[in-house]
């Protein structure tokens, strides 16, 4: 498709971020940003969705998913803070449902990331910087009988500039032995990571107005976490005068820990909201694909056939906590699921001008739920899916290709939200379950071209279909059913090297996002708000989807050769974006650029500084706008010690925006050498 693209490692960390997954943002119009503490998941936009923590965006690293089912915190939860962005070989950029090979959380994008096998020489690095950072790394292969062993580590510190520090301290590590190439070869890795911090999560815009904190100020600074994550995988592939053989499998056992508080004290006026999210989690897999050379009705044709398959056993806890101590039990489960992908797909070559490929998956799950405390919420869920998938290259032309696409998509559902009946916090409330696995589809139309010397454009046009999107609340433990939902828009990207030492990129994307049908839930609400209009504004119904951005662009420019100076700026825009159904609450637009200065010698040494938020922009990296309760909001002396107040605007609190802010400008000076 026109939207695919290939970005090498190289290319990703030319680009100054803040924190890894910022490297992402390599895929045009992908914007990856942060609502939380360092060692949380970040959050991903992208062609009018917000993914939250990866729902509907499928990520791998070196052939292992990175996403979560059924997470405590979100599901498709993506974390990437364990990646070492210095391992990265290339990232592998898939938009829309259109690929047979690719299933769950892959219907907006999926991103595949490949790591290094080799270095020429071993990198030892030092970075300090602005609010406490610090990073450590170390990297260095050597050959081993056949083959090559890579070894990375690093450790890292960073409190931020929040009034109660981040406290951040990460130790990663990464071992991986490979022999051959990529077609014909293995590869076999372990890695391992553990991260602790504090969090300053988003805060209501009407306590930093008030001055009842700062703008780095935290509501509640006993928010924090930890997690760890250890992974052993291996890949092998072999080529034949028939065709090729690829094979992988992983074992990955992670944890996680997170203590939030978003609504402060509309729940528990005594002590505050505070939850405790814990998962605990063994994730199994292997996944085998043959693709065959041959013919069709005397064309040129090549058939893949391909099996994926996946288990998750996991522990899950929510839990009320108070300055993270315990002080009552919301839910815990334990929950078995487990899933198997069968596809195929066959490209024919119809002319030296036209390509087809027509493909058929069929997604088969399971899952059992185990509830500790209410019997009523266990069971048993499956689904099956079958999605055809279709794509057309017309070309090339003057050195431009037309491409069409169409196809449709799986994403899988949270599976207590499939069993569940009653309202974890209130059993006397019934819900009805969720389907386990939701039905999109898409379509798209494009082309890239090379017609002008030294210029790669691309330009995209998409809908997307999503027949639900339901989510399970990890933070009140209880499922939602939104009505399905509608975008359309384009893509248009640019990436222009008219001399070796400079490279140019720009691109932007524009998207229409809209729910479609009646939301009768929200008019329910709406109607309970009557005779207190401030509370009524942000609930009304509407069409509106929350957070769906409806405009991303990017620039950027890299400077330098292999050695001697180099440099880059870059600049990111996420527009404005609907906060509620009524549109009511919007955010402002938020437009940040990085840059960065250094030089390279010949003999492999280097020294470079990067300016993060440059210009030092007021912006807020996540805005939100839901009701919440602080002890200095005139409704809280209505609603507590004795209700004056109805019981529905006591249960919605005060509509404001919710935010959490961009860091300020930050440097940070790197020295890296090899020996």
């Amino acid at each position: 498709m026109a939207s695919e693209i290939n970005v090498s490692g190289d290319e990703m960390r030319a680009r100054p971020v803040t924190r890894p997954a910022e490297l992402l943002e390599a895929a045009p119009g992908l914007i990856v940003t942060q609502h939380s503490g360092e060692g949380k998941a970040n959050q991903y936009f992208l062609r009018g969705y917000n993914l939250d923590h990866g729902t509907d965006l499928a990520i791998t690293v070196d052939g292992v998913p990175v996403n979560m089912r059924t997470h405590a915190h979100g599901q498709g939860y993506a974390d990437l803070n364990w990646l070492i962005p210095e391992t990265i070989s290339a990232m592998e950029v898939r938009k829309g449902p259109y690929f047979a090979d690719e299933g769950d959380f892959s219907s907006v994008g999926s991103l595949h990331i490949g790591l290094i096998d080799r270095l020429a020489k071993g990198i030892a690095q030092v970075t300090a910087g602005s609010f406490g950072y610090r990073r450590l790394l170390g990297m260095d292969s050597a050959k081993v009988g056949d083959g090559t062993l890579l070894v990375a580590g690093e450790v890292g510190t960073y409190n931020g500039p929040w009034d109660n520090p981040d406290n951040v301290r990460k130790l990663n590590g990464l071992v991986r032995y490979s022999q051959g190439t990529a077609t014909d070869g293995l590869t076999a890795a372990a890695m391992a990571y553990s991260n602790k911090w504090n969090s300053t999560d988003q805060v209501p815009q009407r306590a930093i107005i008030s001055g009842l904190i700062g703008r780095f100020g935290a509501e509640d600074p006993s928010d924090g976490g930890n997690a760890s994550r250890f992974a052993l995988s291996a890949r092998f592939a072999q080529s034949d005068n028939a065709g090729s053989l690829k094979a992988n499998a992983y074992v990955v056992r992670s944890q996680f820990d997170l203590f939030s508080n978003f609504t402060y004290f509309l729940n528990n006026p005594v002590l505050g909201d505070q939850f405790h999210q814990h998962d605990d989690r063994l994730m199994v897999g292997a996944n085998i694909s043959r693709t065959l050379s041959g013919s069709f009705v005397g064309l040129p044709a090549q058939t893949t056939f391909g099996l994926q398959s996946r288990y998750d056993a996991i522990d899950l806890a929510l839990i009320n906590t108070f300055q993270r101590g315990f002080l009552s039990n919301i839910r815990s489960d334990k929950v078995g699921e487990g899933s198997v992908g069968i596809y195929g797909q066959t490209t024919v070559g119809w002319t030296d001008w036209l390509r087809t490929t027509a493909g058929l998956r069929a997604d088969i799950y399971d899952a059992r739920v185990n509830s500790a405390f209410n019997a009523n919420n266990s069971g048993h869920a499956s689904a099956a899916l079958a999605s055809p998938k279709f794509t057309m290259t017309i070309g090339p032309f003057n050195k431009t290709e037309f491409f069409i696409g169409a196809g449709y998509g799986v994403h899988s559902n949270d599976a207590r939200g499939a069993t569940t009946t009653e309202d974890p916090a209130d059993p006397t409330t019934k819900l009805t379950p969720s389907p386990l696995l939701v039905r999109g589809k898409g379509a798209e139309v494009g082309f890239r071209s090379k017609f002008i010397p030294d210029l790669d454009t691309s330009l995209s046009v998409f809908i997307l279909n999503q027949d639900s999107e339901i989510v399970f609340n990890g933070d009140s433990g209880d499922t939602s059913a939104s009505r399905p939902s509608r975008r359309y828009g384009f893509e248009w990207t640019n990436h222009y090297r008219p001399r070796s030492w400079i490279d140019i990129e720009a691109n932007l994307a524009m998207t229409h996002a809209r729910f479609l049908g009646n939301n009768s839930d929200q008019a329910a609400v709406y109607a309970s708000l009557a005779g207190y209009p401030d509370a009524q504004i942000g609930n009304a119904p509407g069409n509106y989807i929350p957070n769906a951005p409806a405009m991303v662009a990017s620039a950027g420019v890299t400077l330098g050769e292999k050695t001697g100076w180099f440099g880059a700026l870059r600049w990111r825009y996420l527009g404005s974006t609907p906060l509620t159904e009524d549109n009511a609450f919007r955010s402002s637009p938020v437009s940040t650029v990085n840059g960065r200065i250094g030089y390279r010698t010949d003999n492999g040494w280097r020294i470079q500084l990067d300016a993060l938020n440059l210009f030092n922009a007021r912006a807020n990296q996540i805005t939100y706008a839901y009701g919440s309760l602080l002890r200095t909001d005139p409704l809280y002396g209505l609603c507590y010690p004795v209700q004056t107040a109805p019981a529905a605007v006591c249960r919605n609190g005060v509509m404001d925006y919710v935010l959490h802010p961009v860091e300020p400008l930050a440097l940070r000076l790197t020295l890296a050498g090899t020996f």
